[in-house]
């Protein structure tokens, strides 16, 4: 009788601590994943990079940049939209322009390209 009252007890304790080997082992899966995610941050200096660099980067960073650069060259009056299908449009202008122009600042080109 009294190993059945203790019994609730040791599974109780047996949870709780499974829930805290949980939590412990989510926190550090989160923590690992945004400590990978800091250490693939970059820095681009749009105003050093070539053409050819700029046709050479993985697509993310390429998206990344082309989100950037069609804010810089949208007109303070335009509305704050994003039109995805538009901005795939002007990026591939963009990468033609760069594939004949490799030589060419990355700024230069988008203000060939993107300015209005």
């Amino acid at each position: 009788m009294i190993a059945q009252l203790l019994l609730p007890s040791r599974v109780c304790k047996v949870e709780r601590g499974s829930m805290l080997v949980k939590s412990a082992a989510a926190v550090l899966v989160v923590a690992a994943l945004l400590a990978a995610r800091a250490a693939d941050a970059q820095v681009v200096d749009l105003s050093a990079t070539k053409c050819k660099d700029f046709v050479e980067l993985p697509k993310d960073t390429v998206n990344s940049i082309m989100m950037w650069l069609d804010g810089y060259f949208t007109d303070e009056e335009d509305p704050a939209v994003v039109d995805f299908d538009k901005m795939k449009a002007k990026a591939d202008k963009l990468g033609a322009f760069c594939m004949q122009n490799p030589k060419m600042g990355l700024m230069t080109a988008a203000e060939n390209v993107l300015a209005k």
